[in-house]
């Protein structure tokens, strides 16, 4: 998959001349969101714009926003993110996106009128063609949609909103999953993304804090404002390569000899202990980590890039009095995890 930041692509997005020639992007089918999460629904959307750039020989294309829009106006209480940047291409590239444009949302690009955003689709996007939401609107003055594109000559097919068979057949959207991961109900997200929650990040260096307690921690960069899992989790943890590729056996050939650390659930993973959230008990608000203990591994894992993957969910933040507490409490929840996972190898 191609990735373009729109500002690489651009030199005045607000002034479109009328003979602006198409930049040098293959004719595309495209569809434009968020895709926060890349569930069910947007896969829908995604396969719909394959099917259409397969028939007319074009390329899938989609566009999305960085920040989000709801990050710009209200960063404080836009949504929690359930994919940063490098998770989103990742996801849109294995469900068979070949162009991916990335709009920076800032003053300039909001103030686009719907005239002119057409014109960039058209003029220089190289855009043949679009599937779009029903609800789909755009420029500053909101006056943009799907029949605006069609009286400027573009094709446009609409996607009726997808909903989830079970129960009343509610609407997938990426608000629901948030919701659910939020409760610790993994198993219910899950089934609106139609794969496991994962997140992805760099090991970087932390206050070394669990180091202190006998509780050694791998802290992975978030690279978001906040995220949608709080909690204690069991995890299995894979690594890898710079290609996105899990790597054979990526943790267990970096540790100690004594100390392997313990099976996870999927092929080449370890299996770990995951505290997601602010942290009550170090107090320092509105600093978000994530941070995985792997029982009985030695290894160095700082600068590898690894995926967790959330198995389940044991019990929310809490706030511990002493860092003696604190050390009680996790000890309690890594034996407890532990057991946990234990018992599935034996049901598998």
């Amino acid at each position: 998959m191609n990735t373009y930041f729109l500002e690489q692509l651009i030199a005045t997005p607000s002034a479109l001349p009328a003979h602006t020639h198409p930049v040098a992007l293959s004719p595309c089918v495209l569809t434009i969101g968020n895709f926060d999460g890349v569930h069910l629904g947007h896969q829908a959307m995604l396969a719909q714009v394959r099917d259409i750039a397969d028939a007319r020989g074009l390329d899938a294309a989609v566009m999305i926003f960085e920040p989000q829009p709801r990050e710009f106006f209200a960063p404080a209480s836009a949504p929690a993110r359930l994919t940063n940047l490098a998770e989103k291409q990742a996801l849109l590239a294995e469900y068979g996106v070949e162009t991916l444009i990335v709009a920076g949302f800032d003053n300039e690009f909001r103030s686009l009128s719907a005239q002119a955003f057409a014109d960039l689709l058209a003029l220089r996007l190289n855009v043949k063609a679009l599937v779009l939401g029903d609800d789909f609107k755009f420029g500053h003055d909101r006056t943009g949609d799907s029949a605006f594109l069609r009286s400027y000559g573009l094709d446009v097919t609409n996607l009726h909103t997808v909903v989830d068979d079970g129960g009343k057949a509610a609407r997938i959207s990426s608000t629901r999953v948030r919701d659910l991961l939020l409760a610790g109900d993994i198993a219910s997200a899950n089934a609106l993304l139609g794969r496991d929650y994962t997140m992805t990040g760099e090991v970087i260096g932390g206050d070394k804090i669990g180091r202190t307690l006998e509780f050694p921690t791998a802290n992975i960069e978030l690279k978001r404002l906040k995220p949608a899992l709080h909690g204690i989790f069991a995890v299995d943890v894979v690594s890898l390569d710079d290609k996105g590729e899990i790597v054979a056996d990526g943790l267990t050939k970096l540790a100690n000899d004594d100390n392997m650390g313990i099976t996870g659930l999927r092929p080449h993973s370890l299996f770990g202990t995951a505290s997601i959230g602010i942290r009550p008990s170090v107090d320092k608000a509105h600093d978000w980590r994530l941070e995985v203990h792997f029982p009985n591994l030695q290894a160095d894992l700082y600068g590898l890039t690894l995926q967790v993957r959330f198995l389940h969910y044991l019990h929310g933040e809490r706030h511990y009095e002493s860092l003696d507490a604190l050390k009680t409490g996790i000890h309690n929840d890594v034996k407890e995890l532990i057991a946990w996972r234990a018992q599935q190898y034996i049901q598998m």
